[in-house]
């Protein structure tokens, strides 16, 4: 999925949320040996698909976000709400539970 652009999405996060669509689980570990799905850890990583509009401060400034759509992020393990939309599974989250952009 890295250089497939990402789709647009029929939700829109409000304030400060993002979605993402969370990275596929390994199938394999890296010495080869396959993975059952139950086994398989929830994917920390996911890709940004939309952003809402900003964290807005006690003075009523809009704070621009650090992530932008099309990001690889890696986030906490339950961080989130997972949403389904169109058969297609998502998490919204604050941007707060975003750890880390992969560059």
């Amino acid at each position: 999925m890295a250089g497939k652009a990402e789709k647009s999405v029929g939700v829109r996060p409000l304030g400060d949320k993002v979605l993402l669509r969370r990275l596929e689980a390994m199938e394999k570990s890296k010495g080869g040996i396959v993975i059952p799905d139950a086994a398989k850890e929830k994917p920390t990583e996911g890709r940004v698909v939309a952003l809402g509009t900003g964290r807005r401060m006690d003075d009523g400034t809009l704070v621009a976000f650090q992530v932008k759509k099309g990001d690889r992020v890696l986030f906490s393990s339950y961080a989130g709400s997972p949403v389904k939309y169109e058969g297609e599974e998502y998490v919204i989250m604050g941007e707060d539970d975003i750890l880390a952009v992969f560059e």
